[in-house]
């Protein structure tokens, strides 16, 4: 069966290759035109995840009508920001029965909706019988160098769970079923925004009892968003929420915990960002996370400074300090 990834950034290329080691069809896609044929030619993607060959059996390319031609399954592997114009795209050339597989990790910011809702929106209502979300504990780097890695695939059909399960697992990739992709995609979402507040109590030099503390208040916040939006606090003690949420906080390839410890030393977010060369996904879900909450009456503090550290200016020490200084109260 053909798989075609929409985005070859890290996460996608990796995705790619762990799919292509299986011995599938698989197609990648890039908009970047001069990208695909640095890809080609190089058989390597050294702009964005550099040190790994790419199989002559993976295709490359910009044309989406052409990646997406026949294809059974759509991996969607591209910035939040960027989810729903692809989407567009992809429209008229979608397989009506092709499965699509998110593993974007985001809040769209104006809509304050879940990958899944904007599919939704976008394809129609049957699009959620078809969509499954990929979330957890996985660094690209060590996914595509064959290390253990287990995560989790949500969907609201147990039969299209299952079959996804059979179609990313390898000996070193494990693919655990869920039938919560709300809750696996808010898990995914949110521990962006928590890994930077715990890179900037890093910044600051703050010590390790800062990091646990940030880390469980942190996955409370996830859990209280999941919940209110249907899904289970459950699904927030597994892989895509707990597990992504201890990796993403304190692994050192993270990017969002890069972003929020240089803002701790003191610089700014945009030097902060351009120096970074990728997509920091909390920046962005930072603020679709503070409006949305606003919106559905949760109370999210630490993702609220992280808010106002980001898209406010205010100084992290400020933030911490106004988060020590809340209302005591039961745990």
């Amino acid at each position: 069966m053909t798989t075609a990834v929409l985005g070859a950034g890290a996460w996608g290329t990796a995705l790619a290759l762990v799919l292509s080691g299986k011995g599938r069809p698989v197609r990648l896609w890039t908009w970047q035109r001069e990208h695909a044929e640095a890809l080609v030619r190089e058989r390597e993607n050294r702009q964005f995840f550099p040190g790994f060959e790419l199989p002559s059996e993976l295709r490359v390319s910009a044309d989406l009508e052409r990646t997406l031609d026949g294809a059974e399954w759509v991996v969607l592997v591209v910035p939040s920001e960027a989810f729903r114009e692809t989407l567009t795209q992809a429209r008229p050339h979608l397989d009506p029965g092709a499965s699509l597989v998110s593993a974007s990790k985001g809040i769209e910011t104006k809509s304050c909706m879940l990958l899944s809702q904007v599919a939704e929106q976008v394809l129609g209502e049957q699009a959620q019988r078809r969509f499954a979300a990929l979330s957890g504990p996985s660094f690209a780097v060590e996914v595509a160098a064959g290390a253990p890695t287990s995560v989790a695939l949500a969907a609201t059909q147990p039969g299209l769970a299952l079959d996804a399960q059979e179609h990313f697992a390898t000996e070193r990739f494990r693919v655990y079923t869920s039938s919560d992709p709300t809750g696996v995609q808010v898990g995914g979402a949110l521990k962006n925004v928590i890994a930077i507040a715990v890179g900037a109590c890093g910044g600051l030099g703050f010590g390790h009892n800062a990091r646990a503390g940030l880390i469980t208040r942190g996955l409370a916040e996830l859990s209280r968003l999941a919940s209110a939006l249907g899904g289970s606090e459950r699904t927030l003690s597994g892989l895509a929420g707990l597990g992504d949420l201890v990796l993403t906080c304190t692994g050192d390839l993270s990017r969002n915990r890069t972003v929020g410890f240089e803002l701790g030393r003191g610089r700014k977010l945009q030097e902060v960002l351009e120096q970074l060369g990728h997509v920091a996904e909390g920046v962005t879900t930072a603020e679709s996370a503070y409006h949305l909450a606003e919106r559905l009456g949760v109370d999210l503090p630490i993702c609220t400074e992280v808010y106002r550290v980001l898209h406010e200016g205010k100084p992290p020490r400020e933030a911490v300090r106004d988060l020590l200084a809340r209302p005591l109260r039961s745990e």
